[in-house]
């Protein structure tokens, strides 16, 4: 699938949009614990049917996901049901009951933890089991293992393909962890220690759009170029990077990026 861009909108109370998305980038990545061989075909198989909702906070990218996995006689995927916030998804996945949620990290109202962790019951049902797949721009180690912990089975990143998203969440439905290669690492990692990490005080004081705003500076990135890949404005960037710079006692992007990179943000 490529990457979709879009707007945070307002979703209604069910959860539907209407709107159309474009569709730029042709970036792809495999997903899963090893990469399958190219002649292999997805898990979804003949006959096979998912009911899946689509949590993300910008209904073009949402309406994008639908018409490239939501084609049901041709994928086996039946969305039924949209969010664009907590709240909304909590609602929409309750009352829909869907074997597998596509889930954004970062959501107005807390985040993709919070909605896993309001949804922790439905996740733990014995029978008919809710299921969580994250897909996010985000590849930060941080967000990665938050969603795992919280229950997630998997994470993938939005330059998945269409045809390797489909299979992700047959797996997933299947019970399967699915990651993309390189972060399937970061999970490794975090298990594979008995101590828990230790808590960043500095960092917390950050909310989510404000940590993604400091990794894309930390990397080199111009305002207009986090504008454009968070969907947001150039004034917003700005406001945004004040705020870091302010509640971290650091003058300028350049203690910024060093701030960020003693800490493997970058």
């Amino acid at each position: 699938m490529s990457d979709m861009s879009g707007a945070t909108d307002a979703t209604d109370a069910t959860g539907q949009t209407g709107a159309t998305a474009g569709a730029e980038g042709t970036g792809a990545e495999r997903t899963g614990a090893a990469e399958s061989g190219s002649g292999s075909g997805p898990a979804s198989g003949p006959g096979r049917h998912v009911r899946v909702v689509l949590v993300d906070d910008h209904r073009m990218f949402r309406t994008g996901v639908q018409a490239e996995i939501g084609e049901t006689e041709r994928t086996g995927v039946e969305v039924v049901g949209e969010a664009a916030d907590v709240d909304q998804a909590v609602t929409v996945i309750t009352a829909t009951r869907p074997e597998v949620v596509l889930l954004d990290v970062h959501l107005p109202g807390g985040g993709g933890v919070e909605v896993l962790r309001r949804c922790a019951p439905l996740m733990a049902a014995p029978e008919n089991a809710v299921r969580f797949l994250a897909l996010s721009v985000s590849d930060a180690a941080e967000d990665v293992i938050g969603v795992i912990r919280g229950g997630a089975r998997g994470y993938v990143t939005k330059t998945i393909t269409g045809t390797d998203l489909v299979d992700s969440i047959f797996r997933v439905q299947d019970g399967d962890a699915v990651f993309s290669p390189r972060l399937a690492g970061f999970v490794l990692d975090a298990f594979a220690s008995t101590d828990a990490p230790p808590v960043d005080e500095d960092l917390d004081r950050l909310t989510q759009r404000e940590r993604e705003v400091l990794r894309l500076i930390a990397r080199g990135y111009a305002y207009k170029e986090i504008a454009k890949q968070l969907y947001i404005s150039v004034k917003t960037v700005e406001s945004h990077v004040s705020a870091v710079l302010r509640k971290l006692q650091l003058s300028n992007r350049h203690e910024l990026t060093r701030w960020a990179t003693a800490r493997r943000l970058v």
